[in-house]
């Protein structure tokens, strides 16, 4: 197996340990999931191809919909609003 997919499988097994903790102790390590998906996602790509980078893109964007369309909200001026 590559080292992209192996860093792959790891943070994915970070983010479901983060996703079962409380929801105030979910904010430090899935901020840090957060910065460090788009590189892993650009290393997924860069071994393997464009479609499993397109593939790896749609599961994290999926997993961190609603984290994401709020930071959009925030960047754009629409606020807290936007994520509901």
């Amino acid at each position: 197996m590559s080292l992209s997919i192996i860093l792959g499988t790891a943070w994915v097994l970070a983010a479901t340990g983060v996703a079962l903790l409380p929801l105030r102790r979910q904010y430090a390590p899935g901020l840090a999931l957060l910065i460090l998906a788009p590189m892993l996602i650009l290393f997924i790509g860069y071994e393997h191809g464009v479609l499993p980078g397109l593939l790896a893109l749609a599961a994290f964007v999926s997993m961190f919909r609603n984290p994401l369309r709020y930071l959009w909200g925030r960047a754009t001026g629409r606020g807290r609003e936007s994520a509901e």
